[in-house]
């Protein structure tokens, strides 16, 4: 390969030609000198050279081929499914940091709990009129059959994803909430094992909080979790095939807790109850942690055309017979124009001052507000309320005039289905890109497990990054890779750390 022949150049010429943007927040470089959190991870990186950085990112690219590690791009003619892409040097993140964004989170997802099951049972934020109730009914993942029903604990949402940016100037916001079917957190646990086979003496060197104990959380909450008191309950992953975008995450964590990864044609009703089909007979199924939306999960209540869940489900859900993880209708919660709400969430419900606050948000349903979009375009982005992976996104900074001209069109004929937000510069942080630091743009995905002893956050997360040089999308989908998080602490027991 080319680079082995490369003149060497230490890591110490690569960050003096470090361009960071004065405009923007660098996590690492405060326009001067490295920050505190970054100097012991440099100190030792600076004993290799260009070469060696080359060969370690290599080595990590083939450790993420060999193992499979993909997801999948539906709109790509080429090849759907691609390798996913990996930056080798960690993103830093210090325990005070840390200490913010995890209460801001625990905050947030108790609002938002109760929110669920307020709306599904007595509706007082409605009533009080604090949240428009046409906002909820006009909400394709309002569940009207999920009213009424009992969710064991109260809990709605086990499994959360609460994707956070920093601004200009260094504070976390919360950029939205994913509460429905939250991906990724396969791609957390594996960035950490590469960056450990590829780094080992950073990890001997530093007091990095482990997440390695993920799997073992949610598999203690989805047995917490089952109907009645059953010594031996039966949890299985539900997912929609091997053609889902994150059919690779769904057999990871089936494997790593070690639970059955299950389609809808291996499940079966029977007198109320769910059994799965084995070689040795049927078994009850007490916990369904499905990967499968609401519209797919029973033909007889939802789509009558879905072949992904199970003829009857929502019966045996309604007399408790089994759980559903995350409940039904909990989709209606990480709407985004619902989203712009949870503020008001979090003073109601909790009597508080939300910790982290959202990005300021307009609701294009409302004809003044949109008309003030529509004249500023230039400094904003709209987004379909209930799209992901950054799809249906508009750049106002980079819309051409004629396509700009047919999506106000479509946006003023449903406008309740759009939403618009400032185009926020994302911090950065140094990517090792064709033999160079340079710094890319980058948002944060916490994973947040919900069950009856309380909340629990996995100290990291998932690290997404714009490797296009200026972009401002992070979403794989769109050309976006990811890093390892590390959130560090000196302080930190033996047993805490990796």
């Amino acid at each position: 390969m080319q680079f082995f022949y490369q003149p060497i150049m230490m890591l110490e010429a690569l960050l003096n030609q470090y361009n960071s943007s004065g405009a923007t927040w660098d996590e690492m470089h405060d326009g001067e000198t490295i920050r505190e959190q970054y100097n012991k991870i440099f100190s030792i990186l600076n004993n290799l050279d260009v070469n060696s950085l080359q060969q370690k990112e290599k080595i990590a690219n083939e450790l993420f081929m060999n193992q499979g590690i993909t997801f999948t791009v539906y709109s790509d003619d080429t090849g759907i499914e691609r390798i996913f892409p990996f930056d080798i040097i960690p993103r830093v993140i210090t325990s005070k940091e840390w200490e913010t964004i995890a209460s801001g989170i625990q905050q947030r997802l108790k609002a938002l709990n109760l929110f669920l099951k307020d709306i599904y049972s007595q509706q007082n934020i409605l009533k009080d009129k604090i949240i428009p109730a046409e906002l909820i009914a006009s909400c394709p993942h309002y569940i009207r059959d999920a009213y009424g029903i009992n969710v064991i604990h109260d809990i709605y949402i086990h499994v959360s994803g609460v994707d956070l940016i920093r601004s200009d100037a260094g504070e976390f916001f919360v950029l939205e909430d994913n509460l429905r079917t939250p991906s990724g957190v396969s791609y957390m646990l594996e960035n950490r094992e590469v960056t450990k086979r590829v780094f080992p003496d950073l990890f001997a060197s530093n007091h990095v909080r482990k997440i390695n104990h993920y799997p073992l959380l949610l598999h203690d909450i989805l047995l917490s979790l089952a109907p009645g008191h059953i010594s031996t309950p039966t949890a299985v992953l539900l997912t929609p095939g091997v053609f889902n975008s994150a059919y690779y995450e769904h057999s990871f964590l089936a494997r790593q807790m070690g639970i059955p990864l299950v389609e809808g044609r291996d499940l079966v009703i029977d007198n109320h109850k769910v059994y799965m089909k084995t070689t040795g007979g049927l078994e009850e199924v007490h916990v369904i942690y499905r990967r499968v939306d609401d519209e797919f999960l029973d033909p007889l209540v939802f789509r009558q055309d879905s072949i992904l869940g199970i003829a009857g489900l929502m019966s045996v859900y309604k007399k408790g017979n089994v759980a559903i993880v995350n409940a039904v209708g909990t989709g209606v919660a990480d709407d985004k124009a619902v989203y712009s709400y949870v503020p008001e969430m979090i003073r109601y419900y909790l009597n508080e001052e939300p910790i982290i606050s959202n990005v300021p948000t307009y609701q294009l349903a409302n004809e003044e507000v949109r008309q003030y979009v529509f004249n500023n375009i230039e400094n904003l982005v709209i987004k379909q309320t209930n799209q992901s992976g950054g799809y249906g996104m508009i750049m106002g900074n980079k819309i051409s005039e004629k396509d700009w001209i047919e999506a106000k069109k479509k946006i003023a004929a449903e406008a309740r289905n759009y939403i618009a937000q400032p185009i926020i510069n994302l911090s950065t942080v140094p990517c090792f890109i064709d033999g160079t630091f340079q710094p890319r743009h980058v948002d944060l995905r916490p994973y947040a497990l919900y069950g009856p002893n309380g909340i629990q956050i996995v100290p990291g997360g998932l690290t997404r990054v714009a490797l296009k040089e200026g972009s401002l999308v992070v979403n794989s989908s769109q050309g976006g890779g990811s890093k390892d998080t590390w959130i560090i602490d000196d302080y930190l027991n033996d047993q805490d750390a990796e």
